[in-house]
């Protein structure tokens, strides 16, 4: 699907491009970052992914491996929206449908008229992590029991008249992929996404297989630093339960040079290797601001911190993962283990940075790395 080569053929200025793979050697060798993956692609080529740091993060730990999967968080939740889309291709609903309609016992507590938009973009009221989160993860539960839960929950303002960062409704969105395919979301994103897109070594939830054999696949995933509030549970990112959960809003397991292969196809409008997976229209639907539509979103959100389908647009004045110099028609999210994926269709270019240290709230290091990354680009990004 690309094609390496050097930086020069790519595009990029060789010196400023290195200056940004030395910010993140630096970073590893330092401490600040255990481990790191990064891959730019544009116009099709790439320099390949470069990785840095160690696998694990003790300091006596094998330096990481060249096959490193990720738990990449947040950024699962654009990729589950895309395979929502692809639903709505087919007929099985629109966008301004109730979310009810597929969850009848959602419809309570207010949520009668939130709408599968609400969910892609954020507004329709639900809550970014359920109060009894904790209690849930501690117990083991499953995806269902988080279901249950959101359905059980009121709204913080009414669909569409605000603005509030809402994992659980991208839970909700995994639930309807469910109902309406007969196959778990993990399984649908498997199977009409990562396997015609050759992304072999991505799962949202590391299935049983991946446990098996003599070196199973599971050991080449990267050990994250877990923040405070994680450590000494039975459910932090680095136990089995929540590598294995799936999690519609957070559990995706990829490498970088997959995620490039998702990142290429969305630059290719939709294509994959031999097919049309998504048609160009719904790319484009899904990377324009869907707030510009919203009669009753706040216009500060509106003009300021729009979203699409899935994906945080362009935020002018606002540096926190995506950095400073990135243009208008860029798209992309970010994830709370630190990683970043960012996509800008009119250069042609997709730069990801996958890491296994926890940059929340500001993404410090995400930023720098993609400011670099923008600087080493022969041509400036529109303003």
């Amino acid at each position: 699907m690309f094609a390496i080569d050097t930086p020069q053929n790519i595009g990029l200025d060789p010196a400023r491009w290195q200056h940004a793979l030395g910010l993140v050697r630096s970073w590893t060798e330092t401490d600040h970052v255990p481990a790191a993956g990064v891959m730019l692609l544009r116009n099709g080529k790439t320099t390949g992914p470069h990785l840095f740091g160690r696998q694990m993060c003790d300091a006596d730990s094998p330096p990481i491996r060249e096959d490193a999967i990720f738990l990449i968080a947040s950024i699962t939740k654009p990729i589950v929206g895309m395979a929502a889309l692809l639903l709505v291709e087919r007929g099985e609903f629109v966008l301004d449908d109730r979310v009810k309609n597929i969850v009848p016992e959602f419809g309570n507590n207010g949520k009668h008229g939130v709408t599968f938009r609400h969910l892609l973009t954020h507004t329709s009221g639900l809550p970014d992590m359920l109060p009894n989160n904790t209690e849930l993860r501690t117990a083991q539960a499953p995806l269902s029991a988080f279901v249950e839960e959101t359905c059980r929950q009121p709204l913080a303002f009414r669909p569409g008249r605000g603005v509030q960062y809402q994992s659980m409704g991208f839970c909700m969105l995994g639930e309807i992929i469910r109902r309406v395919t007969g196959q778990s979301c993990a399984e649908f994103l498997q199977n009409e996404i990562f396997a015609p897109l050759g992304m072999h070594d991505t799962a949202l939830g590391a299935p049983d297989n991946w446990y098996a054999g003599e070196n199973p696949t599971v050991d080449c995933i990267a050990e994250l630093r877990i923040p405070e509030a994680q450590v000494g549970s039975n459910w932090h990112w680095n136990t089995r339960y929540w590598r294995q959960l799936g999690a519609p809003w957070g559990g995706l397991l990829t490498t970088p040079a997959d995620l490039a292969r998702f990142a290429q196809f969305l630059l290719n409008r939709g294509r994959g290797e031999d097919e049309s997976l998504l048609s160009p229209a719904t790319i484009s639907a899904a990377t324009r601001n869907q707030f510009l539509a919203m009669r009753d979103v706040p216009e500060l959100e509106r003009r300021s911190r729009p979203w699409g389908l899935g994906w945080r647009l362009h935020w002018p004045g606002d540096s926190r993962n995506f950095g400073d110099f990135l243009g208008p028609h860029n798209y992309g999210h970010w994830g709370a283990t630190g990683s970043l994926l960012w996509i800008d269709p009119t250069w042609q270019t997709a730069a990801i940075m996958l890491t296994t240290q926890p940059q929340e709230p500001r993404g410090e290091y995400l930023a720098r790395f993609s400011n670099a990354v923008v600087a080493s680009l022969k041509a400036p990004l529109e303003n």
